[in-house]
């Protein structure tokens, strides 16, 4: 089914290699520690030549002379004592000594360094969120780029946050995204760009770059802050709204203009998407959950689509893991002129390279394989290309100035979904024209969800939220008319478990921006 993808072999190597510095540059090393010796070598005593050290009797004087024989070394030097020691005299054995010491400090040290520079982690991280950082900064060998200039904040954000983001950039400028080159489809090269044209093309469309980039650092800083607060015990309504009060005000919400871009999802387990609780749910959050997080902001229209996974037992780390691994491996593939089936071909690989043991069993990770990222559009999360977890033979290609929601899925079960749960999700179907209504509730309810929400999907809380009441008859209705889709909870079979792990890109003239891209993940 998957289609061999060589890229994705060589960054697998090239992961191994940078996860061992040492093993990476053995001969470096080795000529470092040889040139440390050198430095520390004591110099030779000339033939004929003494040296002496006067202990605090002046009366006595020890002579070594280099034609003197170990034993007499040996003899001259336990005579010496401490003495000696005190007033600086040549004591081989403490140099050699201090040498041995010195160098594995400075082995030590170095291995740390180069593994913090190199992979930006520290080593005694969780292993459960070295996965994805891993990947978009230790292939170094594959992605040659540097972390764009950040503006400073004309303020300091608070703990928890309560300042808009808006507020603290005064003069619009928000910080940028991980910024990676596109290279031809051999991996090894850089894509012929004309740069000077690329940035006139990038001048003109600030402000589209300005609004989004607004929009993911008000989505970095509430799920910052939000996974270091979800604890199990808590119930999931409490933590939907918990996180989408932060996002409202961190965002400045204002009608159309800047706000929520859906619903927050926080399925749970073998449901991988598309489940945020209704009123009334009192479903907690336990301790040997799998939860996906994902949700998204909008500054006029532009839309950050960004998910992430909680599980608080370690035995479910490597699912995490692999999942994280493949979205990275989806972002590295993507890009101007690459095909979608390529691209899922290569997530595909990565991802089913990873199994996770339960309780004594094995399972194979799969890929969800209808369940795909998509293309994002202005007010329009779902645009139009999809993007695979399979080679799918969709021989579409990512064209420059798209913005594409890189997410993958990974289970434990079938590698297939299907609709389960209560229905909380909704959507106005994109482009639909004058439809006539007979019912009066009908019209009024589509009137409020023109006003509120237009084409930017909203969920059933919301709708309690605005004030209405006893409108399930009429959204039916809507729905049955084809003005509004439903999007049911999507799971896999029973006692599966589930991933998700999402970034948004933009294909930008000049490079390929990570726009969702956080200190997180």
């Amino acid at each position: 089914m998957a289609v061999a993808n060589p890229d994705v072999e060589k960054a697998t190597a090239n992961l191994a290699e940078v996860e061992d510095p040492i093993d990476l540059e053995p001969e470096l090393n080795e000529k470092s520690a040889k040139k440390k010796r050198k430095k520390k070598k004591p110099s030779a005593v000339p033939s004929g030549e003494t040296e002496s050290a006067t202990p605090t009797d002046t009366t006595t004087t020890t002579t070594t002379t280099t034609t003197t024989t170990t034993k007499d070394k040996q003899d001259s030097l336990s005579s010496i004592g401490a003495e000696a020691d005190d007033e600086g005299t040549l004591n081989e054995e403490a140099s050699v000594g201090e040498i041995v010491k010195k160098k594995k400090r400075n082995k030590k040290k170095k291995t740390g360094n180069a593994d913090t520079e190199q992979n930006g982690l520290d080593p005694k991280q969780d292993p459960s969120k070295q996965g994805l950082r891993l990947l978009y900064t230790a292939n170094s060998s594959f992605y040659d780029y540097t972390e764009p200039q950040t503006p400073k904040p004309s303020l300091q954000q608070t703990y928890p946050p309560s300042i808009p983001i808006d507020k603290l950039y005064p003069e619009k400028i928000f910080p940028k995204g991980m910024e990676l080159p596109y290279y031809s489809p051999d991996g090894k090269t850089l894509r012929s760009i004309d740069l000077e044209a690329a940035k006139v093309k990038e001048k003109i469309d600030d402000e589209t770059y300005q609004d989004i980039r607004r929009a993911a650092e008000a989505h970095r800083t509430v799920r910052k802050y939000m996974q270091s607060y979800i604890k199990p015990g808590m119930t999931m309504i409490h933590i939907c709204e918990t996180l989408e009060d932060y996002s409202r005000r961190m965002v400045s919400e204002s009608g159309l203009e800047a706000g929520l871009a859906f619903p927050t999802g926080c399925s749970l387990n073998s449901c991988a998407a598309h489940y945020t609780p209704n009123n009334g749910d009192g479903t907690v959050l336990q301790y040997d959950d799998v939860c996906k997080i994902d949700f998204g902001t909008h500054v006029r229209g532009k839309i950050i689509d960004c998910a992430f996974t909680l599980a608080f037992n370690p035995k479910f780390d490597q699912l995490l893991i692999a999942v994280k691994e493949a979205t990275a491996t989806g972002i590295k593939n993507a890009g101007v002129d690459a095909r979608l089936c390529e691209v899922g071909a290569a997530i595909q690989e990565t991802m089913e390279s990873h199994e996770l043991e339960i309780d004594g069993h094995t399972y194979p990770i799969k890929c969800i394989r209808n369940l795909n990222g998509h293309s994002v559009a202005p007010y329009h999360i779902h645009a139009g290309k999809s993007v695979p977890l399979y080679n799918n033979g969709d021989n579409t290609r990512m064209e420059e100035g798209e913005v594409f929601a890189i997410e993958t899925f990974g289970s434990t079960g079938k590698g297939l979904v299907h609709d389960g749960l209560e229905c909380s999700h909704y959507m106005k179907n994109y482009g639909v024209g004058h439809i006539p209504l007979r019912l009066t509730r009908a019209k009024q309810l589509l009137h409020c969800i023109n006003q509120n929400f237009d084409t930017l999907a909203f969920c059933r809380r919301w709708l309690d939220r605005l004030g209405q009441e006893k409108y399930l008859l009429a959204l039916k209705n809507l729905c049955d008319s084809g003005i509004i889709d439903s999007y049911p909870p999507l799971c896999d079979q029973r006692g599966s478990y589930t991933a998700q792990y999402e970034h948004t890109i933009y294909l930008r003239p000049s490079c390929k921006e990570v726009i969702s891209k956080g200190e997180d993940f």
